[in-house]
């Protein structure tokens, strides 16, 4: 059972996955794979991704979804030689994917290859099911998500791990209550752990030179204007009994 996301962990990990299909369990590979790093649901600019030889053939239908061909893919690392670094992005963090159930079976299928402990589920925030809770009778695509809340997907042409988490990552953060979690902090702002540390810290404070008052007084010219255009109105309200 996924964990209740409307809970805010101090550091989470928007996360994707490519494969060679649906089910790990067929002897289908992770072949992508995409982390973003959140903390107090704001983007910390640091973000992990790598490409894995799958050992196995591309299905066409696969390919047609990420274009990732088993040619590209056969000079790229094994999964396990990354896992280490992989585990240790990740850390504690809790995970968030979209249809969680099937990118963790992925990644869990390809920890126990390497004879790792699983991550299983209950760290998990699943997006979709967010989606449909909120969102009931929508479409819940990542593609319609961005749709809905004004994000810029122009440049998603194919799927791709890395593109797609930090797509879900500004997703997520609208599906669990919009920017104002992340204090509307611009994107360069976010792009920067000591920014993020002290949004967590508390208030960000901004020093601002201080502005001499403007000076707003009429000059005589508008003052006579003034009061020849008052002398000209008939029966004027503030002269009422």
């Amino acid at each position: 059972m996924l964990i209740d996301a409307t809970r805010t962990p101090a550091r989470e990990i928007v996360f994707d996955t490519e494969t060679t299909g649906i089910d790990p369990g067929s002897g289908h590979r992770l072949v992508e794979i995409g982390l973003v790093e959140m903390v107090g649901r704001v983007e910390t600019g640091r973000v992990w991704h790598a490409y894995f030889n799958p050992e196995r053939s591309m299905p066409p239908e696969a390919q047609a979804i990420h274009g990732l061909s088993a040619q590209f893919l056969s000079d790229k690392p094994l999964f396990s030689e990354l896992v280490d670094q992989i585990l240790e992005f990740i850390g504690d963090s809790i995970l968030v994917a979209h249809n969680a159930q099937f990118d963790m079976g992925f990644l869990d299928h390809e920890l126990g290859r390497c004879g790792r402990a699983v991550l299983g589920n209950a760290r998990a925030v699943d997006t979709l099911a967010l989606a449909r809770s909120r969102h009931p009778g929508s479409k819940h695509s990542l593609d319609a998500l961005c749709t809905r809340y004004g994000i810029d997907r122009t440049h998603r042409i194919k799927h791709g791990a890395l593109l797609d988490a930090q797509l879900l990552a500004q997703v997520y953060i609208e599906l669990t209550g919009g920017r104002q979690i992340g204090l509307d902090l611009t994107q360069a702002s976010c792009a920067q752990p000591e920014v993020a540390a002290q949004a967590r810290s508390g208030p960000i404070i901004v020093q601002r030179p201080v502005r001499p008052a403007r000076l707003h007084a009429a000059d005589p010219l508008e003052l006579e204007r003034h009061a020849a255009f008052v002398a000209r109105l008939t029966d004027p309200l503030w002269q009422e009994a």
